[in-house]
């Protein structure tokens, strides 16, 4: 089942969620690298999933992951983030995606509501425009504090 839920790309997503678009289903986006998926990735994803019916999530490829965390990075191969991901209740679609920011993925989309973390500026959410313009809107969720993928890393490297 949740293999199911990978999607080769956005325009499979798409035409998955037109049948639930045209019974009136709120698409809702996100997106991240989701490395190490931790107690704060599912509260963050719960979260973006009660803000409407479907869940999409928009998943950093390897070589991206690598360009925006650095050598190392990810720890878990796309596949494997995939597959974590989509085994969560609260996430209906994971696309991969490889630049690094997911606007291809949003302007393929148009999602009615976009969602990312508290600790983002509203004016730097990538896509904003783009939801915003056609009438959706954006959300920011708060993050759990202290709960991170990067200290997660550098616990396991302190030994802690």
């Amino acid at each position: 089942m949740a293999l199911a839920k990978i999607a080769a790309d956005a325009e499979t997503v798409r035409a998955a969620l037109a049948p639930r678009r045209a019974a009136g289903a709120r698409v809702v986006f996100t997106n991240g690298c989701f490395d190490l998926l931790h107690p704060g990735h599912v509260r963050y994803l719960e979260a973006a999933r009660a803000l409407g019916d479907v869940l999409v999530v928009g998943l950093n490829e390897d070589a991206s992951v690598r360009r925006l965390k650095g050598a190392g990075r990810p720890i878990l191969r796309l596949t494997e983030r995939a597959e974590v991901l989509a085994g969560l209740a609260a996430v209906d679609y994971v696309v991969p995606f490889p630049e690094d920011t997911p606007l291809r993925v949003i302007e393929a989309l148009t999602p009615d509501i976009l969602v990312k973390g508290a600790d983002w500026a509203a004016d730097a959410i990538v896509g904003r425009e783009v939801v915003v313009e056609r009438g959706g809107r954006v959300e920011r969720v708060d993050v759990v504090p202290g709960v991170s993928t990067t200290e997660i890393v550098r616990r396991i490297r302190a030994g802690d």
